[in-house]
């Protein structure tokens, strides 16, 4: 009988033999048979996906955008790389031009570009724009993250995750984009893969997704909404994928469907990453190998703010219990289940001992509060989050309180809810001291209009007494820090089925240096 890591081992071998991975060789495999292009006539507007940034260090950030002039139907360019100017510059009007320079759009990546700039000032504002034959990209703001041993006194960012476009509209996005923010982090389901449905708010394009081109033509249909651009836009980005980007609930190479061979499983991830890639402003490290991204990283701000961007899917043993919302079975407590994988697991220790930092943030996907979600002597927990991994979410908390990591914080997505949870290492033991806070944010469309509560929320908050609020409104998690205190705002939008929904501050919670766990306030 194999274990999980033979079993993977042999699937990535088949993947392989398959012959597959030449599918997605990488882009430089083909550059040199492509023709480039300075100037490209076009029969429409290259920049309908708009522009981003992402990643800031303290001399440098990476800027995106995609030639895109039929979007949805395979981007519309010519099978050359074409060459595109940036531009860098210290005011909106691009007069004071800072850096500058070319990039070559590549055919082999759908004519995305990832510039890495470097050479940048510390801590302040920048403007870029994007240039290819006689067209002009929009200017979009960004901005560098403070030097390492800079005293930051004031942060501010917005987490957000899970619009799916069917579901309703990105309103919140709107409202995001008019905070004065200097980073947003998206925690994952940035786009959903299920086929076009009939009766959404408005429609995917296409069947579910299976090809590269069905993925790049998805991603192409979410970047051209009008309000994610806008937010995109107004400062960098921090990205993460879940499930959705991929496939519903996949764990490692475990599709939720059975009789999925892995090779044709691994190799529909291999495009969905691809596609991933090709739309996020990441850098070059990112890029994947076939089936393979690297996504886990630390991007720091100062003195003040520390964020472990953690993938909770690619590397994961498969659900126990049959996945959904179970009572725990002995797969549960099986000490070589896995949500990090081992390499991952292993560098996230050694990011949080050697941290420096005031608040150190967990980037990630899945709620790790043990929520029982049946109220009475019933007890489920949901298979597809930490608690179904007990041994691996009891080892990182305890290796937290013990090692006494200053102000940890878990950021988290997923579930088309928000929730306050404080974290014990033992949830069976009310006494068990606080070790860290938990803000889980709803979800930007996904699950439609939603409401401030719902018909389980008494049962769900007397199971469960380090549950501190919860919500099910749709909208994003907004936060301010500073070395004495962290506060999140739960900024909700009351509709997502029509246009100009409002945003409400339906809860305030804060967390005060060396304290954990959170308090109304």
């Amino acid at each position: 009988m194999w274990n999980r890591t033979e079993q993977a081992a042999w699937n990535r071998r088949a993947f392989i033999r398959s012959g597959l991975a030449l599918a997605t060789a990488p882009w430089w495999a083909s550059t040199a048979l492509a023709r480039v292009k300075k100037e490209v006539k076009l029969k429409d507007y290259p920049f309908q996906l708009g522009v981003a940034s992402g990643e800031p260090t303290p001399t440098g950030i990476v800027l995106w955008t995609r030639l895109a002039p039929d979007p949805l139907n395979g981007g519309g360019m010519p099978a050359d790389d074409v060459e595109v100017t940036w531009v860098v510059a210290h005011d909106e009007a691009m007069q004071k031009v800072v850096k500058k320079g070319q990039v070559l759009a590549h055919a082999d990546l759908a004519h995305a570009v990832h510039v890495e700039v470097e050479g940048l000032e510390p801590n302040r504002w920048y403007w870029y724009q994007f240039h290819v034959s006689k067209d002009s990209s929009p200017v979009a703001r960004t901005r560098t993250a403070p030097a390492a041993d800079d005293a930051v006194q004031a942060f501010h960012f917005a987490f957000a995750s899970c619009q799916h476009y069917e579901s309703g509209l990105f309103t919140a996005y709107q409202h995001m984009a008019r905070e004065p923010l200097d980073l947003i982090v998206h925690l994952g389901d940035y786009i959903y893969e299920g086929a076009a449905g009939s009766k959404g708010v408005r429609q995917h394009v296409g069947k579910e997704l299976e090809t590269l081109e069905d993925y790049r033509n998805r991603h192409a249909q979410y970047k051209t909404d009008p309000h994610l651009q806008q937010a995109h836009a107004a400062c960098p980005w921090l990205v993460t994928w879940d499930d959705h980007e991929f496939d519903n609930n996949c764990a490692g190479d475990h599709s939720e469907q059975p009789n999925v061979k892995a090779e044709d499983f691994l190799r529909r991830r291999a495009a969905a990453y691809r596609a991933y890639y090709e739309h996020m402003p990441l850098r070059r490290s990112c890029l994947p190998q076939g089936p393979d991204m690297l996504l886990y990283r630390r991007v720091s701000f100062g003195d003040l703010v520390d964020f472990k961007v953690l993938d909770t899917r690619q590397y994961r043993t498969a659900q126990p219990c049959g996945d959904g919302n179970k009572p725990p079975c002995q797969d549960v407590y099986d000490p070589n289940a896995t949500l990090l994988g081992k390499a991952q697991r292993e560098w996230l220790i050694q990011q949080l001992e050697k941290s420096p930092a005031r608040w150190n943030v967990l980037a990630q996907q899945v709620m790790m509060g043990r929520v029982d979600r049946t109220p009475g002597d019933v007890v489920a927990w949901s298979m597809d989050q930490w608690p179904g991994y007990d041994v691996e979410r009891k080892a990182l908390l305890k290796f937290i309180s013990e090692r006494k990591v200053s102000n940890p914080i878990v950021l988290t997505g997923d579930i088309h809810t928000n929730w306050v949870n404080d974290l014990q290492v033992d949830f069976d033991q009310p006494t068990d001291p606080v070790v860290a806070t938990e803000f889980v944010g709803t979800s930007i469309s996904s699950g439609g209009d939603g409401a401030p509560t719902r018909a389980d929320t008494a049962g769900v908050l007397a199971e469960n007494p380090f549950v501190k609020f919860y919500n099910a409104e749709r909208g994003y998690v907004s936060c301010s820090l500073s070395p004495t205190l962290w506060r999140s705002y739960y900024r909700t939008t009351p509709f997502v089925s029509r246009p100009d929904s409002p945003v409400v501050t339906r809860a305030t919670f804060v967390v005060e240096n060396g304290q954990a766990g959170a308090k109304p306030g």
